[in-house]
C-alpha cells in the first residue's frame, strides 16, 4: 500500500482519548441540567393550595328550591291568546292562519265546534297540543278558541 493510501487515527494519544471520553459525559450531563433548571425555573403557581382545589372542584351549577305556589287563577280566553297562541298566529308561524286573516278562518270555522277545540287541546299539524303549554286547563284553551 503507499503510504499517502493511510489515515492517521483521530486519537494519537491517551491524554486526548481521555479528554475525549470525559467530555463525551460531562456535556450531556451538563445540557440535561441546564434544561431542567430551565423548564422548572419559572413562576411557581399557587395551584395547589386549598382555596385553588375548591375553586377547580365547585360545581358549574346550583339547586335553589322555592316554596310551591298556590294554584294560580284560571285565565281567560283572551289571556290565553296573549299568552300562548299568538306567538305563532300573529306572524303565521308554521302555517297557521293569521288573527284576523278572514280567508284562512274561514276553513276552520266551518268545522264543528268540537273538532276546533280538540286540535286545539291535541294539536294539528305543526302546532303542539294546547299551543305548547301543558299547564293549560282544557277549559282555557276552550275560552281561547270560542
Amino acid at each position: 500500500m503507499l503510504e499517502h493510501d493511510q489515515h492517521a487515527p483521530p486519537i494519537k494519544n491517551w491524554k486526548q482519548l481521555v479528554v475525549i471520553v470525559a467530555l463525551a459525559f460531562v456535556v450531556p450531563i451538563t445540557l440535561i441540567v441546564l434544561l431542567s433548571q430551565l423548564v422548572t425555573s419559572g413562576e411557581k403557581g399557587t395551584g395547589d393550595s386549598e382555596n385553588a382545589i375548591l375553586a377547580r372542584i365547585k360545581p358549574v351549577g346550583e339547586v335553589k328550591l322555592a316554596a310551591a305556589t298556590g294554584p294560580r287563577g284560571q285565565m281567560t280566553g283572551e289571556q290565553v291568546f296573549g299568552q300562548v297562541c299568538k306567538t305563532c298566529h300573529e306572524a303565521g308561524v308554521a302555517g297557521a292562519p293569521k288573527f284576523g286573516d278572514k280567508v284562512a278562518w274561514s276553513k276552520v270555522i266551518a268545522q264543528d265546534d268540537k273538532v276546533v277545540v280538540e286540535h286545539a287541546l291535541k294539536g294539528i299539524r305543526a302546532m303542539p297540543a294546547k299551543g305548547g303549554n301543558p299547564d293549560l286547563e282544557d277549559v282555557e284553551v276552550q275560552r281561547a278558541v270560542v
